[in-house]
């Protein structure tokens, strides 16, 4: 079992060798708080992303993925106040942001990432970002609170994390941040979510360990339903750990995962529990399936129901919307052999037995529904797979 030690109140400047900034320039009305963030290492990094799979992407989106063929990048540079989504002149305006941060930290500009986050169809104020570029140059640190706030959308707190793993006998830090509260049902990652590790990973597993690890986290969460247009988790590898390279799938590359998996993990379910207007995170454990793709279809059906979540708004143990949920969400299992139970740090509520309801105290249900946390664990007793959506 991989030994994964998570640092408290870390964050993207955890990561030796990375440096972040944020500040205010201007593309919101609030001048308190701030709107420009960026993200440096000390040296070229392997890169690696995944995207939204909206049909409409952003323009950042679409730099980003061409500036990302070559594996390799140093900096990122996000806004949030406006998405520079189906904008007028938005592609040229992310150039522009890419172009302006590398001719002032003299970089190459394809060794950017960039992305936009806030209102679609509205053209971005390039002049106020290109204006505030010094600033945020000079400003950049290892506080990792300016950063974190500058991303921030509708969310109602900053989402980072950051842990440490032992890999080669080298300690390997991973540090992240996140945002997203509106506008969350990804098929890639979330709203944002950039990740830094000092890490020693080729280009070609870190790519498949940030698919990986997105498809364990942020696609395994829901708030409305909506997958956006600028949706991107990208990760700067360094490796100045000093590991020996991660070249293969192998216990290192596992142990790193794992890691990575624990940030990310903890960034998706910071996420759902910051939904907008929600009260309660919905946790849904999938036991007892054929196979992990059944499994965690059944769990994203679950929490993605409209009807479920009204349940646990109102604190009312339905068990029929849970089964209702499950037989249309397109996963496969036997409706007559299904068991499952509402639990939180209030108690343990048995609902079903074999798809039977069971008897239950209304006292009880109360109690275990008001906690702001509920888990509904199923036993499909169909298999020995499992998977955990969140909500």
């Amino acid at each position: 079992m991989t030994d994964i030690k998570f640092i408290p109140d870390g964050g993207v400047t955890s990561t030796p060798g990375f440096l972040a900034s944020g500040v205010h320039c201007g593309i919101r009305k609030n001048k308190t708080k701030r709107d420009l963030a960026l993200i440096l290492a000390d040296k070229l990094c392997n890169a690696a992303a995944v995207y939204t799979t909206n049909k409409v992407k952003a323009a950042p989106v679409y730099l980003t993925m061409e500036n990302l063929q070559n594996g390799k990048a140093r900096a990122i540079i996000a806004n949030s106040g406006n998405a520079n989504a189906c904008a007028p002149g938005g592609e040229e305006a992310a150039k522009q942001m890419t172009t302006s941060l590398a001719t002032h930290l003299k970089i190459n500009p394809t060794d950017v990432i960039v992305n936009s986050t806030g209102v679609i169809g509205v053209p971005l104020p390039i002049d106020a970002i290109t204006t505030a570029i010094p600033a945020l140059a000079q400003g950049l640190t290892q506080d990792n609170a300016p950063v974190t706030e500058a991303i921030m959308t509708t969310d109602t707190f900053p989402k980072s994390c950051a842990a440490q793993v032992n890999i080669d006998g080298k300690t390997v830090t991973v540090g992240g941040i996140a945002k997203g509260s509106g506008m969350i049902h990804p098929n890639m990652a979330t709203m944002f979510a950039f990740i830094t590790t000092d890490c020693n990973i080729c280009g070609k597993m870190l790519q498949q360990a940030i698919k990986a690890s997105a498809d364990a986290t942020y696609n395994c969460i829901s708030v409305d339903g909506d997958t956006s247009t600028n949706d991107m988790t990208a990760i700067l590898a360094s490796g100045k750990a000093g590991n020996s390279e991660i070249t293969t799938d192998g216990a290192e590359y596992q142990a790193f995962l794992a890691a990575l998996n624990a940030v990310n993990l903890h960034l998706a379910k910071e996420i759902a529990r910051d939904g907008e207007g929600a009260t309660k995170l919905i946790v849904c454990k999938v036991s007892g399936a054929k196979d992990y793709n059944n499994a965690i279809i059944l769990a994203k059906g679950v929490i993605s129901s409209s009807l479920v979540k009204a349940a646990m708004f109102g604190e009312d143990a339905n068990f029929g919307r849970v089964l209702c949920a499950l037989g249309y969400s397109g996963g496969e299992f036997d409706p007559a052999t299904v068991d499952f139970s509402y639990v939180s740090e209030n108690g343990r509520l048995p609902m079903c037995k074999q798809s039977r309801g069971l008897a239950f105290d209304e006292d009880i249900a109360k109690k275990v529904l008001g906690h702001k946390e509920i888990t509904i664990e199923i036993e499909l007793n169909n298999g020995i797979h499992s998977a955990t959506a969140y909500g």
